[in-house]
């Protein structure tokens, strides 16, 4: 799958500390729910509009990102807007297992919710689903640390990219 903000920047422009577009590893993923689906769509959207990605290179940006798993591993794959390399890191998944684990199950409770519980309970798993993201955010920022600075809401929707690409676990 692979998105384009259609954006282009000079390296000095102010599109160069960014993403423009993001390449997501269909082989890696399994079939997604419509909820899940409809998630990493709007994740995705939302971080080409607006983000912070500035690896630890001397290229200024802008980025292509591609993500993808391999042997259990996360790989990022950060390109020119040419497509040439530029760098490549991979990240251990175990860091995330839990978060991305509890993180469906509330996730799956609040679609369920949606259906049938009152709003003050929807509001209340929203709330559990909002912290298990805040901290899966948290925990990605610090496994990019040195390798790549981002923001906070950039992390959070490269998280849910990452539970995305999670869900063949």
């Amino acid at each position: 799958m692979t998105e384009d903000s259609g954006k282009q920047g000079d390296a000095g422009g102010a599109d160069g500390g960014r993403l423009v577009r993001i390449d997501l590893d269909e082989q890696s993923t399994a079939r997604r729910s419509p909820e899940v689906e409809r998630e990493r769509a709007v994740a995705i959207f939302d971080l080409l509009e607006e983000n912070e990605f500035r690896p630890a290179i001397e290229h200024l940006g802008p980025y292509h990102l591609g993500l993808s798993i391999e042997e259990n591993r996360l790989v990022f794959d950060i390109k020119n807007t040419d497509d040439q390399d530029l760098y490549k890191f991979i990240l251990s998944l175990s860091p995330f297992r839990r978060i991305v684990k509890e993180y469906f199950d509330i996730c799956e409770s609040y679609y369920q919710a949606i259906k049938s519980a009152s709003p003050s309970q929807i509001e209340a798993i929203d709330m559990g689903r909002r912290g298990l993201h805040n901290e899966g955010s948290e925990i990605l920022r610090d496994r990019l640390a040195g390798k790549v600075d981002v923001d906070f809401n950039t992390a959070r929707r490269l998280f849910t990219l990452i539970c995305a690409l999670h869900v063949k676990m």
